[in-house]
Parts: C-alpha cells; sequence; structure tokens
C-alpha cells in the first residue's frame, strides 16, 4: 500500500483568460491568494507535491479516505474559495479587470485513487506514476460546467451517494491514448447559495460630525477623476503636504486595508480605508480614517457632464467638544487652505491622465 494513495487537485478555472486578457500584477496576487486560501483549507493531511498554476497537486499515502471525509475536504475548500472571492468582490478599490472580474473565476476538484512514488529534486518532492498522468488527463474532460467535483471509479465500489440533500452524481468516460477512465461528477455551485452574504461595510458616522466640506469641479471623465483620486502612487502628486504613500498590508487596496501616509514634515499618519461604493454612471464615494485621530475623510466623485465630474472632500471629526473647539481655534484655516491646494494641484493630474487598458 506504500505505493498507493490520494490524488486530489483543485483547479481554478477561467486562469489562462484571466492572465491573457487583464493586468497581469493584480491577476497575479489574486491567484496567488487563492492558492492560499486552498492550502490553509486542507485539514485532511493532505500533502502538496506541487503548485501547477492554476491548480494544486495533493497527495496522500494509504487507504483512500471514505466518501463523507473526502466530500467535507472538496465542500470546505469549494465554500472557503467563494468566501475569500465574495469578500474581496465587496471591499475592492480596482476597478481593473483582473480585480472586477475575480468573483467569476471557478473551482473543480479532480479526485483520483491509484499507485504512485515520490522522488527528490533537491528540496522537493515530485511524484510519478501513470496514476499521476491519469489524475492529470482528467483536468481536460467535456464537463460544460466548470464547478465540480470528479471522482473516478477507482474510488468508488458502486454508484456514489447523494452526501447531500441536492447533490446528483453524472457518469462518463475519459478516452486517452492508453485507455479509458470511468468517473462520476457532480456540480458544486449549488453550495455557493450557502455562503453567506458579506456585509457592507461603512464607517461609524453617529459619533462624528462635518467640519470641512471643499469642492471643485474638472474638465474630464467620472471614471478618469476616481482612478485619480484613489490609487495611492499619485496621491503625493495632488495632495498637499503628503510626501508619498505606502501599503502596510495589502497589494490590492480594499476596504479595511491599512497604508501609512508620510508628510512632507517627516510625520507619519495610519489610515485605513473605511468605505468604497463606485457607481461610474452617477458617484462613486471612497472614505479614509486615521486610526489615531479617528478623523474620516471622505472623497466624493461625481459625473456631472460630458467628459466632467466633481470632486468633494468632506472632514468628519469625533463629537468631542474640546477636540473640535481645538480644530476650530487652530486647526481648521491650515487644513482648509490645505484642502483648497489639493483640489488645484488634481486639475492637470486629472485632466492629463491616461487610464490603463484594462479600465
Amino acid at each position: 500500500m506504500e505505493n498507493k494513495g490520494l490524488l486530489f487537485i483543485p483547479d481554478i478555472s477561467g486562469f489562462t483568460r484571466f492572465v491573457n486578457e487583464i493586468e497581469i500584477g493584480h491577476s497575479r496576487h489574486i491567484i496567488q491568494q487563492l492558492l492560499e486560501v486552498l492550502i490553509n483549507a486542507n485539514d485532511t493531511g493532505l500533502e502538496i507535491s506541487e503548485i501547477e498554476g492554476d491548480a494544486i497537486l495533493f497527495y496522500k499515502f494509504g487507504d483512500p479516505l471514505d466518501l463523507p471525509a473526502l466530500y467535507r475536504q472538496v465542500e470546505k475548500m469549494f465554500c472557503e474559495f467563494h468566501r475569500h472571492l465574495n469578500a474581496y468582490d465587496h471591499r475592492k478599490i480596482c476597478q481593473c479587470k483582473a480585480c472586477v472580474s475575480a468573483v467569476d473565476l471557478t473551482l473543480k476538484v479532480i479526485t483520483h485513487y491509484g499507485e504512485f512514488t515520490t522522488y527528490q529534486v533537491k528540496n522537493f518532492s515530485k511524484l510519478i506514476g501513470k496514476d499521476v498522468i491519469v489524475a492529470h488527463q482528467l483536468l481536460k474532460n467535456d464537463i460544460a460546467q466548470h464547478e465540480y467535483w470528479l471522482i473516478t471509479d477507482n474510488l468508488l465500489s458502486g454508484p456514489p451517494p447523494d452526501l447531500a440533500q441536492w447533490m446528483k452524481w453524472d457518469a462518463s468516460i475519459k478516452q486517452t491514448e492508453t485507455g479509458s477512465i470511468p468517473f462520476h461528477y457532480t456540480q458544486l455551485s449549488e453550495l455557493k447559495n450557502m455562503i453567506p452574504p458579506e456585509p457592507e461595510q461603512y464607517p461609524v458616522m453617529t459619533d462624528k460630525v462635518k467640519v470641512l466640506s471643499l469642492t471643485r469641479e474638472y474638465d474630464t471623465d467620472i471614471k478618469t477623476l476616481c482612478f485619480t483620486v484613489v490609487h495611492f502612487e499619485f496621491r503625493h502628486q495632488w495632495q498637499e503636504g503628503v510626501q508619498g504613500v505606502t501599503e502596510v498590508e495589502h497589494f490590492l487596496p480594499g476596504v479595511g486595508s491599512r497604508h501609512l501616509h508620510v508628510m512632507d514634515n517627516g510625520e507619519t499618519v495610519l489610515m485605513f480605508t473605511s468605505s468604497f461604493s463606485y457607481n461610474p454612471e452617477q458617484r462613486v464615494v471612497f472614505s479614509e480614517t486615521a486610526e489615531k485621530q479617528k478623523r474620516v475623510n471622505f472623497y466624493t466623485v461625481e459625473k456631472t457632464g460630458d467628459r466632467k465630474s466633481r470632486l468633494t472632500i468632506d472632514v468628519y471629526l469625533p463629537k468631542n467638544p474640546v477636540r473640535l473647539l481645538l480644530f476650530h481655534l487652530k486647526e481648521k484655516k491650515e487644513l482648509q487652505m490645505r484642502l483648497q491646494k489639493s483640489l488645484e494641484n488634481l486639475e492637470p493630474l486629472a485632466v492629463n491622465m491616461q487610464l490603463p487598458l484594462e479600465f
């Protein structure tokens, strides 16, 4: 039995189209995160042989898992995969095709039992054997949908049982140069209906009051203005007093991600993205909250005409009488001047900004 075991391959469908059609950097990072989600969802002691681009080759020597345990592993990986995609779709800020279409990625799982062995290449343990080839051949099949669990008849002693109320099995055969491979498969899309929806995320504003509001109109479309305002790499080019913005936690910014504002005077302000609402036909609202001061800045970009849009910056402070008094006495005038200058600085940058092709 030492050369027999389970081969388990979760495969992310849509990956090739994903990296061919859209911005490579963001798609690479999204896929990396999804592969990590699948690895973290492994709770049956599966070993990793290798990561194969958009798939992971798991294996486990010995007797196969019983079908209910195998299904629970498939279910966990599938649900964690889509839970992550749903969460990212709700918190994303970037509107490139990679980030917008990530939620449409799908997952299929191939399970097969057979003979194989390992060999070492430096620190890597590789698999070799005819059944490794069989498992990979099954990734290419005639199943129309791309969210399913495929199980070869090597793992079955008869027709597969319905392990969930919604589950229905179909049978098929994969024809190869070395023979036919009978298998059963069941669609998994129903599991997505069992994943609770992501809650909307908004900053708590009941304990805050608006202390400043400035606005300016620009001769550019709403998407371009939004892109210029939201993307941190441009912030130092228009926001007065800001030397740069660096990412603290995430390569892909989103609601809840933190970033560090480095000011011209050497001070740093840790901020987190507290909300984002995107409707490019009407209005985009983006807010940042300072972790220590609890100050919230709202950036509202509105469409005002053909290639015309308006940015409004609203500043909120906690309803603390002493804090508000000090602000009005010592800080308001200077902050108002900085923000007014920032809106002016934004003019040439936004008007001349070229959107990437993927937007």
